[in-house]
């Protein structure tokens, strides 16, 4: 079976969420229409991403959760996920922690993650409206890779 896979990343805060949310929505319902299985890679760690994560979810449900999962990637353990490891299992069909950046000084260990999530994907959905901050570090680090992308911003969707 072919897995493709697809990692997310945005800003922490989104202004018009449901633009976002609908844009996003076209594009996951697109993936799992064309692909045998398809790999959502997450983050926790905004707005973006938890809004990511629930249309994934919705998406999912509506068209049958047999050929995807999500994957939500973590750059260390962290206390919150120990004290509530069985719910975020119920929500997320798997948690993953960087082993890269799990050893790393905390303040890099985002983009060491970032960047691991960036090379195991055949595709990278960003939602970067502004040049600052981890979301556009790890956009900029993509270009450089030649990694295949989609960038949601108010200017609409943009792909390389």
């Amino acid at each position: 079976m072919k897995i493709y896979t697809v990692s997310l990343f945005g800003h922490r805060q989104i202004d018009d969420p449901f633009t976002v949310e609908h844009e996003l929505e076209k594009i996951v319902r697109e993936l799992l229409a064309e692909n045998e299985y398809v790999e959502f890679l997450v983050g926790r760690d905004g707005e973006f991403d938890l809004l990511a994560a629930s249309v994934i979810k919705r998406c999912r449900r509506a068209v049958g959760e047999e050929n995807s999962a999500l994957i939500w990637m973590l750059p260390y353990l962290t206390a919150e996920y120990r004290d509530h490891e069985e719910d975020y299992l119920n929500y997320y069909d798997d948690v993953e922690v960087s082993q890269n950046a799990a050893g790393a000084h905390p303040k890099g260990a985002m983009q060491i993650r970032n960047r691991e999530m960036v090379d195991r994907a055949d595709l990278v959905i960003f939602f970067v409206e502004h040049a600052k901050g981890g979301a556009y570090q790890t956009m900029q680090y993509a270009e450089k890779q030649g990694a295949a992308y989609i960038n949601i911003s108010e200017n609409g969707r943009k792909q390389k």
